[in-house]
């Protein structure tokens, strides 16, 4: 059977009684026509291997392989899951590997040869700790089209002086182009989640442009944004001897606030930390 001949989602879901779980943070996709929309934002996705984090039932994983995704492997961390996954595995006739594992236990770059795509409509429970390993894994992936909650997606964009501007839209725009690509309305999942979500695509900036360790970039900052109320030069005091000289020596206030800075900012404090 070719994996356009397999049974609707729905069936098959009821088939291995695969109801969302909660505490897995699941809310399965299941209109075909949006899944592969998804899937045709990730493109091109006929070389090297595209890596899909919480597959379920596999709405998202058909999809990938409907457009032509030459390889996917697809890591899901519920065991209910697999026998499903394994009567995808035989329609797409080697093109699908599934990995029963917590994606945060795994390296991107061991997944499957480059170009390495990361597709997913991430569990909420887990979206953005598993998309700052991501960040720093950068040099080993090519692309990210990720399904987020919407405020998640709105930090991800966020500009300088606005309210969603933070600690994420550091890390984030530091690394990669971030655009925000369309929304997706609570009904089209099952069970329906509470909030919107966004699909958004990140994409690494060449090595050359980036930090080649993000930690310090982590570190200044949590320190700012971890008390965005408070002026620079106190927020800094914990990580800088004298938070007042190293902000007045790069040429930034000391009594500016953390959603003053600019991304381009926010890099010269981290390397001021750690040259």
């Amino acid at each position: 059977m070719e994996v356009a001949a397999l049974p609707p989602l729905r069936e098959t879901i009821a088939a291995h009684r695969l109801d969302a779980r909660k505490r897995l943070g699941q809310h399965f996709l299941l209109d075909l026509n949006l899944t592969r929309r998804i899937a045709r934002a990730a493109a091109p996705l006929g070389r090297g291997t595209v890596i899909e984090v919480g597959p379920g039932p596999g709405g998202l994983t058909r999809a990938l392989l409907l457009e032509g995704a030459a390889r996917v492997v697809a890591i899901e961390v519920d065991p209910r899951a697999l026998a499903a996954l394994a009567e995808l595995a035989a329609a797409a006739a080697g093109r699908l590997q599934v990995i029963e594992a917590d994606a945060l236990t795994l390296d991107a770059a061991g997944l499957g040869a480059a170009p390495r795509r990361i597709v997913a409509n991430l569990p909420y429970n887990i979206s953005t700790v598993l998309l700052v390993r991501w960040l720093h894994a950068a040099d080993a992936i090519a692309d990210m089209v990720l399904m987020f909650q919407k405020e998640v997606v709105s930090r991800l964009v966020a500009l300088p002086r606005s309210k969603d501007y933070g600690r994420l839209s550091v890390l984030a725009q530091h690394v990669c182009e971030v655009r925000r690509l369309f929304d997706v309305p609570p009904a089209a999942f099952v069970p329906p989640p509470k909030v919107t979500s966004s699909v958004a695509r990140l994409t690494p900036r060449p090595a050359s442009q980036r930090l080649t360790d993000l930690a310090p970039l982590e570190t200044v900052t949590a320190a700012a944004f971890g008390q965005r109320r408070k002026m620079l030069r106190g927020a800094l005091a914990g990580i800088f001897a004298d938070p007042v000289a190293i902000l007045e020596s790069l040429g930034l206030s000391p009594m500016a606030r953390a959603e003053e800075l600019s991304v381009a900012d926010f890099v010269r404090l981290a390397r001021a930390l750690r040259p």
